[in-house]
Protein backbone atom coordinates (compact mmCIF):
# COMPACT_ATOMS: atom_id res chain seq x y z
CA UNK A 1 0.00 0.00 0.00
CA UNK A 2 1.18 3.40 -1.15
CA UNK A 3 1.69 6.13 1.49
CA UNK A 4 1.27 9.81 0.51
CA UNK A 5 1.81 13.24 2.14
CA UNK A 6 -0.89 15.94 2.28
CA UNK A 7 0.66 19.53 2.06
CA UNK A 8 -2.36 22.03 3.15
CA UNK A 9 -4.87 19.21 4.03
CA UNK A 10 -7.05 21.08 6.04
CA UNK A 11 -8.02 23.58 3.10
CA UNK A 12 -11.10 22.81 1.10
CA UNK A 13 -8.69 20.79 -1.64
CA UNK A 14 -6.50 19.12 0.51
CA UNK A 15 -9.51 17.91 2.92
CA UNK A 16 -10.70 16.35 -0.26
CA UNK A 17 -7.98 14.97 -1.59
CA UNK A 18 -7.42 13.56 2.09
CA UNK A 19 -10.89 12.03 1.74
CA UNK A 20 -10.61 10.46 -1.95
CA UNK A 21 -7.34 8.91 -1.02
CA UNK A 22 -8.27 7.13 2.07
CA UNK A 23 -11.48 5.64 -0.34
CA UNK A 24 -9.26 4.29 -2.36
CA UNK A 25 -6.78 2.27 0.32
CA UNK A 26 -3.90 4.33 0.50
CA UNK A 27 -2.42 5.52 3.64
CA UNK A 28 -2.35 9.13 4.14
CA UNK A 29 -0.25 11.75 6.33
CA UNK A 30 -0.97 15.21 6.65
CA UNK A 31 1.47 18.01 7.35
CA UNK A 32 0.16 20.22 9.44
CA UNK A 33 1.29 23.42 12.13
CA UNK A 34 -1.94 22.73 14.40
CA UNK A 35 -2.45 19.05 14.91
CA UNK A 36 -4.83 19.58 17.72
CA UNK A 37 -7.10 21.33 15.45
CA UNK A 38 -6.45 19.62 12.09
CA UNK A 39 -9.94 17.67 12.14
CA UNK A 40 -8.84 15.17 9.83
CA UNK A 41 -10.44 11.54 9.31
CA UNK A 42 -9.05 8.94 12.17
CA UNK A 43 -7.21 6.91 9.28
CA UNK A 44 -4.96 9.90 8.61
CA UNK A 45 -1.83 9.99 10.21
CA UNK A 46 -0.78 13.41 10.88
CA UNK A 47 2.44 14.98 11.71
CA UNK A 48 3.25 18.42 12.88
CA UNK A 49 5.76 20.38 10.65
CA UNK A 50 6.50 23.84 9.09
CA UNK A 51 7.22 24.45 5.47
CA UNK A 52 8.98 27.37 6.78
CA UNK A 53 11.15 25.35 9.05
CA UNK A 54 12.77 22.45 6.68
CA UNK A 55 14.40 20.22 9.58
CA UNK A 56 10.14 19.69 10.61
CA UNK A 57 9.45 18.20 7.17
CA UNK A 58 11.80 15.43 7.57
CA UNK A 59 8.95 13.34 9.80
CA UNK A 60 6.47 14.03 7.57
CA UNK A 61 8.59 12.81 4.61
CA UNK A 62 9.69 9.71 5.70
CA UNK A 63 8.68 6.26 3.56
CA UNK A 64 6.01 8.69 1.49
CA UNK A 65 5.43 8.16 -1.89
CA UNK A 66 4.37 10.64 -3.27
CA UNK A 67 3.02 14.45 -1.94
CA UNK A 68 0.05 16.90 -2.92
CA UNK A 69 1.38 20.27 -2.42
CA UNK A 70 -0.36 23.25 -1.55
CA UNK A 71 1.72 26.20 -1.09
CA UNK A 72 0.57 27.93 2.02
CA UNK A 73 3.77 30.21 2.95
CA UNK A 74 5.57 32.68 2.40
CA UNK A 75 7.68 32.41 -1.01
CA UNK A 76 11.24 32.75 0.97
CA UNK A 77 10.65 29.30 2.34
CA UNK A 78 10.13 27.39 -0.96
CA UNK A 79 13.83 26.69 -1.98
CA UNK A 80 14.55 25.41 0.93
CA UNK A 81 11.25 23.49 1.61
CA UNK A 82 11.53 22.12 -1.94
CA UNK A 83 14.71 20.64 -1.49
CA UNK A 84 14.12 18.84 1.97
CA UNK A 85 10.95 16.77 -0.48
CA UNK A 86 13.45 16.07 -2.88
CA UNK A 87 15.53 14.29 -0.69
CA UNK A 88 12.90 12.21 0.22
CA UNK A 89 10.20 12.03 -2.45
CA UNK A 90 10.10 11.02 -6.11
CA UNK A 91 6.93 12.43 -7.13
CA UNK A 92 4.89 15.55 -6.49
CA UNK A 93 1.46 17.16 -7.46
CA UNK A 94 1.62 20.60 -7.37
CA UNK A 95 -1.56 22.97 -6.75
CA UNK A 96 -0.71 25.56 -9.27
CA UNK A 97 -2.64 28.38 -10.97
CA UNK A 98 -3.70 28.39 -15.04
CA UNK A 99 -0.90 31.28 -15.44
CA UNK A 100 0.71 29.82 -18.83
CA UNK A 101 -3.50 30.01 -20.00
CA UNK A 102 -3.64 32.98 -22.71
CA UNK A 103 -7.41 33.68 -21.44
CA UNK A 104 -7.17 37.58 -20.73
CA UNK A 105 -9.03 36.60 -17.59
CA UNK A 106 -5.62 34.69 -16.00
CA UNK A 107 -3.28 37.22 -17.71
CA UNK A 108 -3.88 39.94 -15.04
CA UNK A 109 -0.61 41.01 -12.81
CA UNK A 110 -1.17 38.27 -10.11
CA UNK A 111 1.80 38.06 -6.92
CA UNK A 112 0.58 34.50 -6.44
CA UNK A 113 0.75 33.34 -9.98
CA UNK A 114 4.25 34.58 -9.85
CA UNK A 115 5.05 32.84 -6.76
CA UNK A 116 3.53 29.83 -8.09
CA UNK A 117 5.49 30.11 -11.69
CA UNK A 118 8.91 30.44 -9.22
CA UNK A 119 7.04 27.26 -7.16
CA UNK A 120 6.68 25.52 -10.93
CA UNK A 121 10.94 26.27 -11.92
CA UNK A 122 12.32 24.91 -8.79
CA UNK A 123 10.31 22.07 -9.04
CA UNK A 124 11.24 21.51 -12.46
CA UNK A 125 14.90 21.89 -11.83
CA UNK A 126 14.71 19.42 -8.34
CA UNK A 127 14.56 15.96 -10.33
CA UNK A 128 11.45 15.65 -8.77
CA UNK A 129 8.46 13.82 -10.76
CA UNK A 130 5.90 15.82 -11.46
CA UNK A 131 2.79 16.97 -12.26
CA UNK A 132 1.13 20.52 -12.10
CA UNK A 133 -2.91 21.25 -11.55
CA UNK A 134 -3.89 24.46 -12.87
CA UNK A 135 -7.36 25.05 -11.33
CA UNK A 136 -9.24 28.00 -12.70
CA UNK A 137 -12.18 29.74 -10.66
CA UNK A 138 -12.71 27.73 -7.28
CA UNK A 139 -16.52 27.58 -6.71
CA UNK A 140 -15.98 27.76 -3.27
CA UNK A 141 -15.17 31.35 -3.10
CA UNK A 142 -18.72 31.54 -3.08
CA UNK A 143 -18.54 30.83 0.97
CA UNK A 144 -16.47 33.84 1.02
CA UNK A 145 -17.20 35.90 -1.11
CA UNK A 146 -21.42 35.94 -1.11
CA UNK A 147 -22.37 33.64 1.42
CA UNK A 148 -22.20 35.74 4.33
CA UNK A 149 -24.78 38.37 3.16
CA UNK A 150 -26.90 35.62 2.25
CA UNK A 151 -27.15 33.83 5.18
CA UNK A 152 -27.29 37.16 6.57
CA UNK A 153 -31.17 37.20 4.74
CA UNK A 154 -30.22 39.46 2.56
CA UNK A 155 -31.54 38.96 -1.34
CA UNK A 156 -29.51 41.21 -2.43
CA UNK A 157 -25.56 40.33 -3.61
CA UNK A 158 -23.82 43.45 -3.87
CA UNK A 159 -20.84 42.76 -6.17
CA UNK A 160 -18.60 44.03 -9.24
CA UNK A 161 -18.59 42.94 -12.75
CA UNK A 162 -22.15 41.31 -12.89
CA UNK A 163 -21.44 40.19 -16.64
CA UNK A 164 -17.80 38.40 -15.89
CA UNK A 165 -17.99 35.21 -16.94
CA UNK A 166 -16.13 32.17 -14.94
CA UNK A 167 -16.29 28.43 -14.98
CA UNK A 168 -16.24 27.80 -10.88
CA UNK A 169 -15.19 23.96 -10.61
CA UNK A 170 -15.89 21.57 -7.97
CA UNK A 171 -13.04 21.17 -5.35
CA UNK A 172 -14.20 17.93 -5.23
CA UNK A 173 -13.57 17.67 -9.36
CA UNK A 174 -9.99 18.74 -8.16
CA UNK A 175 -9.35 16.54 -5.95
CA UNK A 176 -10.18 13.71 -8.21
CA UNK A 177 -7.77 14.29 -10.80
CA UNK A 178 -5.17 15.23 -8.07
CA UNK A 179 -5.99 11.72 -6.60
CA UNK A 180 -5.39 10.20 -10.14
CA UNK A 181 -2.15 11.87 -10.87
CA UNK A 182 -0.92 10.83 -6.94
CA UNK A 183 -1.52 7.17 -7.70
CA UNK A 184 -1.19 6.50 -11.71
CA UNK A 185 1.59 6.41 -13.76
CA UNK A 186 1.84 8.39 -16.69
CA UNK A 187 1.48 11.52 -15.45
CA UNK A 188 5.24 12.87 -14.96
CA UNK A 189 6.06 16.20 -16.48
CA UNK A 190 2.27 16.91 -17.16
CA UNK A 191 -0.12 20.14 -16.74
CA UNK A 192 -3.62 20.29 -16.89
CA UNK A 193 -5.61 23.40 -16.51
CA UNK A 194 -8.83 22.38 -14.65
CA UNK A 195 -12.33 24.63 -14.80
CA UNK A 196 -15.86 23.75 -14.32
CA UNK A 197 -17.75 22.82 -17.51
CA UNK A 198 -19.69 25.65 -18.07
CA UNK A 199 -19.28 29.37 -18.61
CA UNK A 200 -21.06 31.52 -15.87
CA UNK A 201 -21.39 35.32 -15.51
CA UNK A 202 -21.48 36.33 -11.85
CA UNK A 203 -24.76 37.21 -11.85
CA UNK A 204 -25.85 33.86 -13.45
CA UNK A 205 -23.84 31.98 -10.70
CA UNK A 206 -26.27 34.02 -8.01
CA UNK A 207 -29.43 33.52 -9.55
CA UNK A 208 -28.45 29.96 -9.34
CA UNK A 209 -27.58 29.81 -5.89
CA UNK A 210 -30.93 31.62 -5.38
CA UNK A 211 -32.83 28.60 -7.15
CA UNK A 212 -31.61 25.76 -4.99
CA UNK A 213 -31.67 27.36 -1.46
CA UNK A 214 -35.15 28.30 -2.67
CA UNK A 215 -34.83 32.33 -2.31
CA UNK A 216 -35.05 35.01 -5.07
CA UNK A 217 -31.82 36.55 -4.87
CA UNK A 218 -30.82 39.70 -6.59
CA UNK A 219 -27.40 40.65 -8.18
CA UNK A 220 -26.62 44.32 -7.54
CA UNK A 221 -23.89 45.77 -9.15
CA UNK A 222 -21.37 48.24 -7.65
CA UNK A 223 -18.20 50.23 -8.90
CA UNK A 224 -14.38 48.70 -8.90
CA UNK A 225 -14.13 51.12 -6.37
CA UNK A 226 -16.86 50.36 -4.25
CA UNK A 227 -16.10 47.17 -4.39
CA UNK A 228 -12.27 47.88 -3.44
CA UNK A 229 -13.67 49.33 -0.40
CA UNK A 230 -15.69 47.06 0.73
CA UNK A 231 -13.40 43.97 -0.23
CA UNK A 232 -11.11 44.78 2.11
CA UNK A 233 -12.51 43.27 5.12
CA UNK A 234 -12.10 39.80 3.04
CA UNK A 235 -8.74 39.64 1.22
CA UNK A 236 -5.82 41.68 0.83
CA UNK A 237 -4.98 44.50 -1.80
CA UNK A 238 -3.30 42.53 -4.22
CA UNK A 239 -5.79 39.91 -4.47
CA UNK A 240 -8.65 42.56 -5.17
CA UNK A 241 -6.54 44.36 -7.51
CA UNK A 242 -6.06 40.86 -9.01
CA UNK A 243 -9.53 39.93 -9.56
CA UNK A 244 -10.79 43.62 -10.85
CA UNK A 245 -8.65 43.06 -13.01
CA UNK A 246 -9.45 39.99 -14.00
CA UNK A 247 -13.00 40.64 -14.66
CA UNK A 248 -13.02 43.46 -16.27
CA UNK A 249 -10.56 41.59 -18.76
CA UNK A 250 -13.10 38.86 -18.91
CA UNK A 251 -16.00 40.81 -20.28
CA UNK A 252 -17.97 39.97 -23.79
CA UNK A 253 -16.42 36.74 -23.95
CA UNK A 254 -16.78 33.32 -22.67
CA UNK A 255 -14.96 31.87 -19.45
CA UNK A 256 -12.21 29.34 -20.27
CA UNK A 257 -13.60 26.31 -20.04
CA UNK A 258 -11.71 22.38 -20.50
CA UNK A 259 -12.59 18.92 -20.64
CA UNK A 260 -9.62 18.08 -18.53
CA UNK A 261 -11.79 16.89 -15.45
CA UNK A 262 -14.04 14.65 -17.29
CA UNK A 263 -10.90 13.25 -19.88
CA UNK A 264 -8.46 12.23 -16.53
CA UNK A 265 -11.40 10.74 -14.44
CA UNK A 266 -13.49 9.54 -16.53
CA UNK A 267 -16.88 11.62 -14.74
CA UNK A 268 -18.06 14.67 -16.36
CA UNK A 269 -17.37 17.67 -14.30
CA UNK A 270 -19.37 19.26 -11.84
CA UNK A 271 -21.36 22.09 -12.63
CA UNK A 272 -21.84 25.23 -10.36
CA UNK A 273 -25.19 23.77 -10.01
CA UNK A 274 -24.13 20.83 -8.04
CA UNK A 275 -22.02 22.78 -5.98
CA UNK A 276 -24.39 24.58 -4.54
CA UNK A 277 -26.97 21.89 -4.06
CA UNK A 278 -23.86 20.15 -1.94
CA UNK A 279 -23.40 23.12 -0.38
CA UNK A 280 -27.14 24.23 0.25
CA UNK A 281 -26.66 24.55 4.34
CA UNK A 282 -23.98 26.75 4.08
CA UNK A 283 -25.90 28.90 1.73
CA UNK A 284 -28.79 29.00 4.31
CA UNK A 285 -29.59 30.95 7.02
Amino acid sequence: MKRTLVIGATGNVGRQVTSQLIATNVRVRALTRNPDSAALPAQVEIVRGDLTIPDTLDRALDEVDAVFLVWTAPATAVAPALARIAKHVQRVVFLSAPHQTAHPFFQQPNPVAIMHKEIERLIENSGLQWTFLRPGMFAANTLLWWAPTIRAGNNIVRWPYAEAPTAPIHERDLAAVAVRMLCEEGHGGEDYVLTGPESLSQSEQVSIIGEVIGRSLRFEEISPEEARRELLTVMPPPVINMLLNAWAAAIGQPAFVTSAVADLTGMPARTFRDWVTDHAAELRR
